[in-house]
């Protein structure tokens, strides 16, 4: 069981009400999340079920010749491995912690069980799959459709909203396999937003200077996807702490 006064921690849980918030409590267990940690893997049946309390994850297609692609994020707002809810049993995705964090981990038959005894917690974890659904889909409209500078922005706005952080430890390596583009690319378009004073970047790190500026240089998916979160959920993560310009 774990203390949810000292640790805020997962959106969907804190939304329960308090004799299901018990039950789900009684029955999770916390974990540390590792940077670059594999939660689960394309094919593999999915043994836990993880509600990201910190930190964020990476959900990725893997293509045959073994390249992974980002479709989606996962922060405190949600949860990784709840397919099982939709009647998964092996991962489509393979997840991967790109920041350190916390989590609560349950074990799947577990979880499914309190989503019988647990009717709130079963709508709210729905709604928020439904939310993730939409967050593929127009990733993959922004991959097709947008610049690398527009993508690379909303990419930043997203990694900030489950971060907490302006300052992010990315390397452009790790940002061009995310993205599906060469390293070069990168390099340009994060020099784009550089020059703009919207960034900084150095040392494998990158840091949000401007959050209004860097909103203007995304595309429309980023918005798209707070404003659906937002209809769903009535506020979006950003709306709670939402500096306007950080100090450098």
């Amino acid at each position: 069981m774990f203390n949810s006064e000292a640790h805020p921690g997962n959106r969907l849980l804190a939304s329960l009400p308090l004799g299901e918030h018990a039950m789900v409590s009684a029955a999770v267990e916390r974990t540390t999340l590792e940077i670059g940690q594999t939660l689960h893997r394309s094919g593999e049946m999915i043994d836990h079920v993880y509600l990201v309390e910190s930190g964020f994850i990476s959900a990725m297609a893997v293509l045959s010749d073994g390249q992974p692609l980002e479709v989606g994020l996962i922060g405190s707002e949600g949860v990784a491995g709840g397919t099982v809810l939709l009647g998964a049993q092996t991962s489509y995705c393979e997840t991967m912690c790109q920041t350190g964090g916390e989590a609560l981990r349950i074990r799947t038959s577990k979880y499914l069980r309190l989503m019988e005894s647990c009717p709130i917690f079963r709508a709210v974890t729905l709604k928020y799959l439904h939310m993730f659904h939409a967050q593929v889909v127009q990733t993959a409209a922004c991959n097709a459709h947008h610049d690398l500078s527009q993508r690379l922005a909303r990419w930043l706005l997203s990694a900030h909203d489950r971060s907490g952080t302006p300052e992010l430890s990315l390397t452009q390596d790790l940002i061009s396999i995310m993205l599906g583009v060469r390293r070069s690319t990168v390099s340009v378009a994060a020099a784009t937003l550089q020059r703009a004073g919207i960034i900084r970047y150095q040392h494998g790190k990158i840091t949000i200077v401007d959050r209004v500026g860097l909103e203007n240089a995304a595309c429309e998916c980023y918005e798209a996807i707070s404003g659906e979160y937002r209809r769903l959920f009535g506020e979006h993560p950003k709306d709670i702490v939402r500096p306007h310009r950080f100090t450098t």
